[in-house]
């Protein structure tokens, strides 16, 4: 057990304990990861991890040749909790935890669940690292953005891919700052109100798009440090626009340094495969009514809002999380304990998750990406919904492309496809997506659904575009789309600008400027 002296605080308070007990310890990153403090005179670094059923944990890295044993940690009271203090430790340092469950034969090295920063992608390990030394200059943002988040305020989301909106010679990704520089006027000049990213939490492989995370408290390397990234979210909220964050609780990869058997032992997810496996993706699911999960991803949303700004979260694959069954035939699911389909775990969660984000900070815009008929996703849950505060309409999506892509003198026989939406328009606060989901795998550009010969396809996206900026909700778009662009998105390449050459092109994102 750790041993503190009289005049030392301890690592965990009482009420802390209290808090971590009942699964409201919201600010578990203040705890948890690597922190550079001081303690007994020295200065070094004070690393904290969840692994519970482990028997042995140690921090290894350079400092230590990577050898389990030397930096041994020792665990706090009984919260499966393993703290140890390294001296002489600076920010820089690479680090992991080697992580050892005699009991069922498992030793790994894992990266810090909590850690700020890691190594740029193959390689795996954590980075200690400050992330309170940046000087925030969005003081007047944060005045208005109250007003400029609200569901009464006109609102038109650019989505965007970092690593593929522009590239820098030899196919080379811009830097966080770089994408600054350069897609903040942008942005300002087509007239859109926010930014939705794709997520920017650390991940392996590029083709996952950020949506398969091993790195929940880390912004990716691939662009730059932490305070690069707080450099972009401040650049924009200085030009006046919001920045959302696609965020994924529904689902983690299997990486061995990732979260999935931590500590030899299904920890965060569940241990039956039948709820904690996504086959159709190879994920593991949370375990959403363990406490502890949901300490980790509560806190989570709370740190991107915290430490990095930012206006609001997309919630990703909701409809996954509310549904035992989704994606899986009859005997591979467990229905509730009242027999039925619906993830309560999930639900309850969903509602403290909202309740923890709005209570704190009431400017948030919480989005659902939930492509169901769930009944009250953007009520408030003391109504009995889920609490968000807009979700996409992929209703409106589907059947308006499908409406659009038939040829002009066949759609007066699929009329309702427009006017289905009528009889639930106003049921939620929708917002209308044209989203990358639909611009990838086989599905084409937007532009390249469009029936008919080039001409007739322009005319027919200039259609769809302006019918979608004067219908109820609000609005969304995937880069590219404002452009024209021809061919599917490709995550590894960058968008064609050079379209814009081309008066028709030039003309889509005239639309686009006067549409905004």
């Amino acid at each position: 057990m750790n041993k503190l002296k009289s005049s030392e605080k301890p690592f965990l308070s009482d009420f802390d304990l209290h808090l971590v007990g009942e699964g409201s310890f919201l600010q578990l990153y203040e705890k948890l990861g690597a922190h550079v403090t001081t303690q007994d005179g020295k200065k070094g670094v004070h690393f904290a991890v969840w692994a519970p059923n482990a028997t042995q944990v140690s921090v290894i890295g350079d400092f230590n040749d990577w050898k389990p044993g030397k930096n041994e940690m020792e665990p706090f009271q009984s919260t499966g909790i393993w703290t140890s203090f390294v001296p002489g430790l600076k920010e820089g340092a690479k680090y992991k935890y080697a992580v050892q469950n005699d009991r069922v034969g498992f030793s790994e090295q894992k990266s810090d669940p909590v850690g700020f920063f890691s190594e740029l992608r193959p390689s795996t390990a954590s980075v200690v690292y400050d992330i309170n030394k940046y000087e925030w200059q969005d003081k007047n943002w944060q005045k208005i953005r109250e007003k400029r988040n609200s569901q009464s305020a006109p609102i038109s989301i650019y989505e965007v891919h970092l690593g593929s909106w522009m590239r820098a010679p030899g196919n080379e990704m811009l830097s966080y700052r770089d994408l600054a520089d350069k897609l903040t006027p942008y942005v300002v000049e087509m007239g859109f109100t926010h930014v939705e990213l794709l997520p920017v939490s650390e991940h392996p492989l590029d083709a996952s798009w950020g949506y398969q995370q091993t790195g929940y408290f880390c912004t990716t390397s691939r662009f730059g440090k932490p305070e690069d990234f707080m450099y972009l979210v401040d650049k924009l909220h200085q030009a006046g626009v919001g920045v959302l964050l696609d965020w994924v609780p529904a689902h983690f990869p299997r990486d061995g340094h990732g979260l999935g058997r931590f500590d030899g032992t299904h920890l965060y997810e569940h241990s039956d495969p039948r709820q904690g496996e996504h086959k159709e993706w190879g994920t593991y699911i949370f375990n959403y009514g363990r406490n502890e999960v949901r300490n980790f991803l509560i806190s989570n949303a709370i740190f991107w809002f915290d430490k990095y700004h930012i206006d609001g979260l997309r919630v990703d694959a909701v409809a996954s999380m509310l549904y035992l069954d989704y994606a899986r035939e009859d005997g591979e699911w467990i229905p509730n304990q009242f027999g039925g389909r619906e993830n309560l775990e999930a639900v309850d969660f969903i509602k403290k998750l909202n309740e923890s984000i709005y209570g704190r900070y009431p400017y948030a815009m919480m989005v659902a990406e939930e492509s169901t008929s769930w009944a009250q996703v953007t009520r408030p849950t003391y109504l009995g919904g889920l609490g968000f505060g807009f979700k996409w309409d992929m209703g409106w999506m589907n059947d308006t492309l499908l409406y659009m892509s038939r040829e002009p003198i066949h759609r007066q026989y699929h009329q309702n496809n427009l006017t289905f939406r009528s009889l639930y328009q106003f049921t939620e606060n929708f917002i209308l997506p044209l989203s990358h989901d639909e611009v990838v795998h086989g599905k084409n550009a937007v532009l390249s659904k469009m029936p008919g010969d080039d001409w007739q396809q322009f005319a027919n996206a200039r259609l769809l575009y302006s019918y979608q900026f004067t219908t109820p909700g609000k609005k969304l778009n995937f880069m590219g789309n404002e452009i024209g662009q021809w061919i599917e998105w490709k995550f590894h390449d960058s968008l064609d600008w050079h379209l814009l050459e081309y008066e028709r092109h030039s003309a889509i994102q005239q639309l686009f400027k006067d549409l905004n």
